[in-house]
Formats: structure tokens, C-alpha cells, sequence
């Protein structure tokens, strides 16, 4: 078995972290130590065991493999590493390439017009990791939001195109980060909230568009969940909702627990819809969903069989490259350093609280934010490198682009920082909890499936702040230069840009 040579951990300090603080996504300085490369043998050497069968997915994997072990290995000479053996980021370079990306773009983007409020999304929240000021952008996005929103409510993926959910998603975030009253007072809320009564299925699930297919990833209920909350809509139903019962304990978060529920595979992970493939972007969607209903401690281990989930997630992780996979049998991507590695904050707050007792289970934290970082190194600026280190189930890519570079940023901040939740108030009695875990039988699955998620918990969760820091204890990989700014687990924007926006339509009397 391969070891990793361990020497005492660099002593840390940090500043406290008032969660009302408006300091709460500021930089942690820690005091670190020069030490030897501190990556596990595992992540830095050929498979100790091989397949003799050749095929061309075999091939792509060796290749893959061959890309990954120079940068664990520390003997690529093209880049520069810190004293731990981790590559360095290279923040300047990306700031060009994210504020370029924010621009006019080549001709041959005309093909991703409908993903133009995702491109926002993407270099803005990229940006905010970072550090940049992106408030100068408010003025241009609020311009180009207006110019996608429907007057039927929502936005589209640009002008004269229909509302739906993901582009809608993306939108909000975008308003939230550059925040601010002329960002906010784009949103018709009041046609968003019928818009959004118009998707909201029997099932507890959510067409992504008017007619479209029901979807629990950003295109379906964790979306809706995250732009209900973002702008304080209510939660009742109009008549005109095909999930109207006229029993007014039904509203838009009811049954998205059970439809989560359908969604967990046998392998443990989450499909998009149920009797589907699991898949690393669906887990974390499933998890950020459950959070919003309520204490992760109780809603989590409500719905989902959390062993189960830990080691499907646990098993996307591969040596020796180190990085997170999205499915079974697929290659590693540096964007599942999000979808993957973002679920175990989530994780850990229901574990850390009493959940789903007797599971334990994390990624290699050292091996899983060296293989980030050293995704994160670019010539020209982008994430991954042009030249070798974004790999995906089409084999390896070698452009960069805002999409990797969000989410491999966005993976990294979930590797540098831990964030905790304060225990729950009252825990359900265990038989009620035993109850909630049983999966439904098909005689009262339809009742199961209609109960409403109490308005109160769901308000509360909602309103929960997370409490972060570095990571404190074991071996410290990174310099101060190196790290990046903490979003909020669930969000995946800072806890300041979630919280500014929530108080700002607090304040607001009705729609």
C-alpha cells in the first residue's frame, strides 16, 4: 500500500469569521513552513494494477495518466511549483483570459448563443474567486439581463428566447454577484413566481421550460430551489400550476424531497430523473436541493441513503490522476472538482450533526487539490492549461474555456476551505426519522410524494449562514498566494453576494 510521508502540520492563524461580517469571504493568512513535496506515492506513480485488455478507451485512459503524473510528480520543468510540490496558480493570467471572455467572442461562438447568460455566470463567478471587483460589469449586465427576461417571467439564453430554468439560474447568480439596486430591480419577481408555479409538476418535480422535461440538475429543481430562495418568492401555488391541489399546504418545495429520493440509482449517486445514470453534477444538485428544504442534518438522511452516496462519490476520485470522474467508467474532468468535490461540505454539515450515523467518508484532500491546482496552470491564461491538463469523457481537450475555469476555481475553494453549520434545533425522534428513510411503497408513494415541505423549515434553511475557515489541521499544501475566496456550499457564489441579495428583497413589501 503506498504511504505518504507525513511531518507536523504548519501552525496556522487566522482572523475570526463573523458569518454577518462583511469580511467573510476575505483572505485567511496562514503561516506556513517549507516542507518536501507532500503528494501521496498513490497520485504520482503508474497504476499498480492494470487491465491487459487494450481498447481505445484504455488508450485515452493511459493517456490521461500521462498528462496527470508529471504535474503530481513535480517534474514538469514548464511549470512553477510551490515548496509542497503543488503547481502554482496562475491567478493574472486567468483574469485576463476571464475579463477577454467577457467581451465579443469569435464567430464560432455563435453556436452557444443560447448560453449567453452562462458565459456571465462562468467569467463572474470565476472572477469573484479570484478577488476581482466585478461591480464595474453591473451596469452591462443588468442591461443585457433586461434583454432576456420574458415578460411572461424568466429569462432566456438571450433576446426573443423562450424562459428556462438553467439560463433563468444563471441570470440571478450573475445579478448577485455585481449586486447592487440596479441588478436587483431587473427581476420581474412577480411574473418569475407565476413562471415559475407554471413549471412545478404533481410529481414535486419542475419542467425546466414550459412543456420541456422535468430535470433535478441546474435545469430543474435545484435551480428553481436556488432562484426561489435568492429572491424571496413566496411559495404558494396559483391555480393555473399543474401541481395546484387547492389544499394550500401544497406548495412549490413540496415533494422535491421524494423526487430527489427516486433520483438516488443503486449505485448510490443521483440520475437526472429517476430509473437514470447517476451522475457527479446530479449528486450535487440532489444534495444543494435537500440543504434548501432543511437542516442537512435532517433533510439529507431524510431522503437519501447516505452511506450509499459516500462511496459512490468517494469512488469518483482515481489514482493516479487524482481528479474526480462525473460517472462510473468515465474519465476524470477538472469541472467534477465542483460537482463531485463541492458535495462533501454538504455531506459533511448532515454527518457533522448526527446524520446518517455511522457514515464517514471524504476524497484525498491533499491528492484531490493538487490535481486542481495543477489543472489550474496556463500559458494563455484559462483553466485547464491549453496544452494538456482538461480532460473529459471525449477524451482530452485543449482549448480553455470560462465553463472549466469556473468550476475548477469553484472546485479548488471547496478543497482550500471547510465550512460548518450550526447543530439543529430539534431533531426529528428517531422512529419519525426511520419513518422518513423507508422508501415508498407504490400504495402511498403519490401521498408520500404531495406532502408538503413545511414553509417554516424550508424559510429557515434558506436563512442558515455558514460558518468558514481554512483548513487548519494536517499538512498545509498551499500558499497564501495560491488560495482563492470561499462560496457558500450551496450557492456557489460567495456568502456575502447570498446574503445581500436576500435582505435586499426582505426589505421589499410584497412583489
Amino acid at each position: 500500500m503506498a504511504t505518504q510521508q507525513r511531518r507536523p502540520p504548519a501552525p496556522a492563524t487566522a482572523r475570526p469569521v463573523s458569518p454577518d461580517s462583511e469580511a467573510v469571504d476575505e483572505e485567511i493568512v496562514l503561516d506556513t513552513r517549507s516542507f518536501e513535496p507532500m503528494i501521496p506515492d498513490l497520485f504520482t506513480q503508474l497504476p499498480p494494477v492494470r487491465d491487459s485488455l487494450v481498447t481505445g478507451t484504455s488508450q485515452v485512459q493511459d493517456e490521461t495518466v500521462g498528462v496527470c503524473l508529471p504535474f503530481l510528480s513535480g517534474e514538469d520543468a514548464a511549470f512553477e511549483y510551490n515548496e509542497h510540490g503543488v503547481p502554482r496558480l496562475d491567478r493574472e493570467r486567468h483574469v485576463r483570459f476571464l475579463h477577454k471572455s467577457l467581451g465579443r467572442l469569435p464567430g464560432a461562438f455563435v453556436a452557444a448563443d443560447a448560453s449567453r447568460p452562462w458565459f456571465l455566470y462562468w467569467c463572474l463567478a470565476a472572477l469573484t474567486l479570484l478577488g476581482e471587483d466585478v461591480t464595474s460589469y453591473r451596469e452591462s449586465v443588468a442591461e443585457t439581463a433586461r434583454s432576456m427576461q420574458n415578460d411572461t417571467g424568466g429569462f432566456g439564453g438571450g433576446g426573443r428566447q423562450l424562459s428556462h430554468l438553467a439560463t433563468t439560474y444563471a441570470v440571478v447568480l450573475s445579478l448577485a454577484l455585481v449586486g447592487g439596486e440596479e441588478a436587483y430591480e431587473v427581476v420581474d419577481r412577480k411574473a418569475m413566481w407565476r413562471w415559475l408555479c407554471s413549471l412545478k409538476q404533481p410529481d414535486g418535480g419542475f419542467q425546466v421550460c414550459l412543456g420541456g422535461e422535468e430535470d433535478i440538475r441546474e435545469k430543474g429543481a435545484y435551480c428553481a430551489a436556488i432562484i426561489i430562495t435568492l429572491l424571496g418568492l413566496p411559495l404558494d401555488l396559483t391555480p393555473e400550476s399543474p401541481a395546484w391541489t387547492g389544499d394550500s399546504s401544497v406548495n412549490l418545495l413540496s415533494g422535491v424531497g421524494d423526487y430527489v429520493r427516486r433520483c438516488q440509482t443503486f449505485e448510490g449517486g443521483i440520475s437526472g430523473q429517476p430509473n437514470a445514470e447517476a451522475h457527479g453534477a446530479y449528486a450535487f444538485c440532489a444534495l444543494g436541493c435537500l440543504a434548501l428544504l432543511d437542516h442537512p442534518a435532517r433533510s439529507i438522511p431524510s431522503y437519501l441513503d447516505v452511506p450509499r452516496l459516500i462511496a459512490w462519490l468517494s469512488s469518483r476520485q482515481y489514482a493516479p490522476e487524482g481528479g474526480f470522474s462525473g460517472r462510473t467508467n468515465k474519465l476524470v474532468d477538472g469541472c467534477y472538482s465542483f460537482w463531485v468535490g463541492g458535495c462533501f461540505p454538504l455531506i459533511e454539515a448532515c454527518l457533522n450533526s448526527g446524520g446518517a450515523g455511522g457514515a464517514s467518508a471524504a476524497p484525498d484532500g491533499p491528492a484531490a487539490a493538487a490535481t486542481t491546482t495543477s489543472s489550474s496552470t496556463n500559458s494563455r491564461g484559462g483553466l485547464p492549461p491549453a496544452d494538456d491538463t482538461l480532460f473529459s469523457r471525449e477524451g482530452l481537450i485543449r482549448n480553455s474555456d470560462a465553463y472549466h475555469s469556473c468550476y475548477v476555481l469553484s472546485g479548488l475553494s471547496s478543497a482550500q476551505h471547510q465550512w460548518e453549520l450550526d447543530e439543529p434545533d430539534a431533531p426529528p425522534p428517531p422512529q419519525q426519522q426511520q419513518q422518513q428513510q423507508q422508501q415508498p411503497d407504490e400504495e402511498n408513494e403519490t401521498a408520500a410524494s404531495s406532502d408538503a415541505s413545511p414553509p417554516k423549515a424550508a424559510a429557515a434553511a434558506a436563512d442558515l449562514v455558514w460558518a468558514v475557515l481554512p483548513y487548519l489541521e494536517g499538512v498545509q499544501i498551499f500558499d497564501n498566494k495560491d488560495r482563492v475566496r470561499p462560496i457558500h456550499p450551496v450557492y456557489a457564489i460567495p456568502q456575502q453576494n447570498v446574503l445581500a441579495m436576500k435582505e435586499y428583497f426582505r426589505k421589499k413589501q410584497g412583489l
